[in-house]
């Protein structure tokens, strides 16, 4: 089963920035996601449990380095790059 994530990051700390980009690196090392980085989220599409899997993996090695963030996603069943047109 295929799904697709749009995650969000904002965490609460004054340097933002390495948080962020630490947790979308981590994403792009899985070989079995795409990966689609916007300016407010980052896209990721693939099979439900690789993509869930490492959600729940990165979720927890940011919060243990970096501290309290907040995350906020959207899930869809399928690959959603299939619906545009």
């Amino acid at each position: 089963m295929k799904i697709s994530v749009e995650i969000s990051m904002y965490p609460l700390a004054e340097n933002f920035i390495p948080p962020i980009q630490a947790v979308i690196d981590a994403f792009n090392r899985y070989d079995d996601i795409d990966v689609i980085t916007c300016a407010t989220s980052t896209q990721l599409f693939g099979d439900y449990d690789v993509v869930m899997d490492a959600i729940k993996a990165e979720l927890r090695n940011s919060w243990e380095t970096y501290g309290k963030a907040v995350f906020v996603t959207k899930h869809l069943l399928g690959d959603v790059r299939e619906l545009r047109t």
